[in-house]
């Protein structure tokens, strides 16, 4: 029997772990407005991507989510051209004709005056928001969806698999858009423009709707949706654990984002997570689902994660003892600085590429 599957299945990184990492990364993100620090981010995310994505149809996502994460930038900084900005401001660089508002749109306005200040503010918060997209795409680029959902527990199988089956999607499709433009360019028909795209997106929505069909029959067919019979006390006692447990995250994430909850935001926070992770486990009981081959979670996740979890507490810690470095401010308008040891901390997102395995040497 050849065990080079095996042997590749194994030397594979923990597709968890690829997820963890990038929503780190995205957690350090949103702690910071300071562009320099967020440029940053987005490197590390790149180059990890770069030299450890495999030759995969979903590690091709990644370039899409750049091209949504400039996207947004450019819509937050129209809409605050239109719009306007509560960011008061001196440096006007031009003035749009202002259109009267009724009384009841007070402090909505469209045009009049569009001030430096709040384009800055408007491009801080949109890079902010595009570097959290930037790492969400990192994530689907590197992570396996399939290997992926193999790792979840067994009470949140069938809704994985429907989180998998919309993660997959746009990948799929970019997939599809790009191989029949090619085809068009070899058969000297245009490509782009509005005839292009609609002469285009007929195939590729009849070519979702086949793989849609396709996938219903094959997890009819492996009996996707089955569950056991439990007892009605373990079904009410899952429920309540689940609930309360989210409720208790709720809880306490709130008390550590406010300075009232400082003292009870962490122990409700533990005990909640408590709470979820006994109910999913009294919840895998109804899932009559086996692995095959599942993966390991070995050193090397646990090196990738520490890295990512170690920048979001460092620029987490950061913001607390140095606000001004990681939020330059607008008003009065100030350029950026790169403070040292936050920049140095971001670096720390590079383990990855020197710890994970390289694809070129598993195919």
């Amino acid at each position: 029997m050849d065990s080079g599957p095996r042997r590749r299945g194994r030397a594979q990184l923990h597709p968890g772990a690829w997820w963890l990492w990038a929503l780190a990364l995205g957690t350090a993100a949103t702690r910071t407005t300071n562009p320099l620090l967020l440029a940053l981010l987005i490197s590390v995310s790149a180059y990890v991507v770069a030299t450890r994505r495999p030759d995969t149809p979903w590690s091709r996502s990644y370039g899409a989510f750049v091209k949504l994460a400039l996207a947004v930038i450019l819509i937050r900084l129209g809409f605050a051209i239109v719009l306007g900005s509560p960011i008061p401001g001196t440096n006007t660089l031009l003035t749009l004709p202002e259109l009267p508002l009724p009384a009841w749109a007070q402090g909505i306005r469209l045009g009049g005056e569009v001030t430096a200040e709040a384009l800055t503010f408007a491009l801080y918060d949109g890079l902010r928001l595009a570097t959290l997209l930037i790492c969400v795409g990192a994530a689907n680029a590197l992570a396996n969806p399939s290997r992926l959902l193999k790792s979840l527990p067994g009470a949140l199988y069938e809704m994985g698999v429907a989180v998998v089956v919309a993660l997959t999607f746009a990948p799929s499709l970019i997939a599809d858009v790009q191989r029949l433009r090619a085809a068009r360019r070899l058969r000297g028909r245009p490509d782009q423009g509005v005839r292009g795209l609609l002469q285009v997106g007929l195939p590729v929505l009849e070519g979702a709707l086949e793989r849609s069909v396709a996938l219903a029959a094959a997890m009819d067919a492996r009996g996707y949706g089955r569950t056991a019979q439990v007892p009605p006390a373990v079904r009410r006692t899952t429920a309540a654990l689940t609930l309360g447990g989210l409720l208790g995250v709720c809880a306490g994430t709130y008390g550590l984002l406010t300075a009232e909850g400082a003292a009870y935001g962490l122990p409700v926070l533990l005990a909640g997570l408590a709470a979820a992770l006994a109910g999913l486990k009294l919840g895998g009981r109804r899932s009559l689902r086996t692995r095959y081959r599942p993966d390991r979670w070995d050193v090397r996740a646990w090196l990738v994660v520490a890295s990512g979890v170690a920048v979001a507490a460092l620029l987490a810690l950061a913001a607390a003892r140095d606000p001004a470095a990681l939020h330059p401010g607008v008003v009065p308008l100030v350029a950026p600085t790169l403070p040292l040891w936050p920049a140095a901390a971001v670096l720390l997102g590079l383990v990855p590429a020197f710890v994970a395995p390289d694809p070129k040497e598993l195919s």
